[in-house]
C-alpha cells in the first residue's frame, strides 16, 4: 500500500524542515526537506530522504557534503521558496537575499548554511541508500551551531506549526505509574530490557 504525498494519512506525521544546502552542478541550492532525521549521536549522523530527480541529490552525490539547517519559525517563507521552487530552473540562494534572507560559508564545507535558522550542520557524505521512491543521504557532522533563541519550524497536516510544551507527568505520577507497572513485571523477562 502507498501513502502518498499529501494524503489523510501522511499528513499526520510532524516533521522538522531541513533547509539542505549544497553546491554541485546545480552551483549553489537550497530545498526544503521534510524528512530530516538524526540518527546517531556518536558519530553524529544526519539524513534527509529526498526524491532522486532533485537537483540537490546531483548537487550532494557530486560534491560528497551538504549542509543541513533547521527552519526556524521565523523562516517560513524561506522555506516556501525553498520546498516549492526547482534548483534546476531558479536560482534560490539570490531570490532570498533579495528577499532579506542571509547566508554564511561553512566552514568545514564549500557549502553556505542558513542565518538565523535553529540548528546549522555541516555534513560530509557518509552512505546513500534508495528506499521506494526517495533516496537517503546520510551525512556525518563535520560541524554543528544551535541556536537557543530560535524555536524550529514543524510541518503538520500541510501547515507550519510552532512547538508548544506539553507537560511531562509528575514525579508523583511517575512513581504511581511505576508501582503499577512493578505489578506487571514478566518475571521471565526481568533482565532482558526494552
Amino acid at each position: 500500500m502507498d501513502l502518498p504525498w499529501g494524503s489523510s494519512s501522511s499528513n499526520k506525521f510532524a516533521t522538522t524542515i531541513g533547509l539542505i544546502t549544497s553546491n554541485g552542478p546545480y552551483h549553489h541550492n537550497i530545498m526544503a526537506c521534510e524528512w530530516t532525521h538524526h540518527l546517531s549521536y556518536s558519530p553524529g549522523l544526519v539524513a534527509v530522504s529526498l526524491s532522486p530527480t532533485k537537483a540537490t541529490v546531483k548537487n550532494i552525490q557530486s560534491s560528497k557534503e551538504f549542509g543541513v539547517n533547521l527552519c526556524s519559525t521565523s523562516q517560513s517563507i524561506l522555506s516556501s521558496v525553498s520546498g516549492g521552487y526547482s534548483g534546476r530552473k531558479y536560482d534560490k540562494i539570490s531570490a532570498l537575499k533579495e528577499l532579506g534572507f542571509q547566508f554564511y560559508q561553512a566552514k568545514k564545507t564549500n557549502t553556505l548554511m542558513v542565518k538565523e535558522a535553529s540548528l546549522n550542520i555541516e555534513c560530509k557524505l557518509f552512505n546513500e541508500i534508495t528506499f521506494g521512491d526517495h533516496i537517503m543521504l546520510i551525512g556525518e557532522v563535520l560541524d554543528a551551531t544551535s541556536n537557543p533563541e530560535k524555536q524550529s519550524l514543524i510541518y503538520h497536516n500541510g501547515k507550519y506549526w510552532s512547538m508548544q510544551e506539553v507537560i511531562k507527568p509528575s514525579q508523583e505520577e511517575r512513581e504511581r505509574i511505576k508501582n503499577i507497572l512493578e505489578k506487571h513485571t514478566k518475571n521471565n523477562h526481568k533482565n532482558l530490557g526494552d
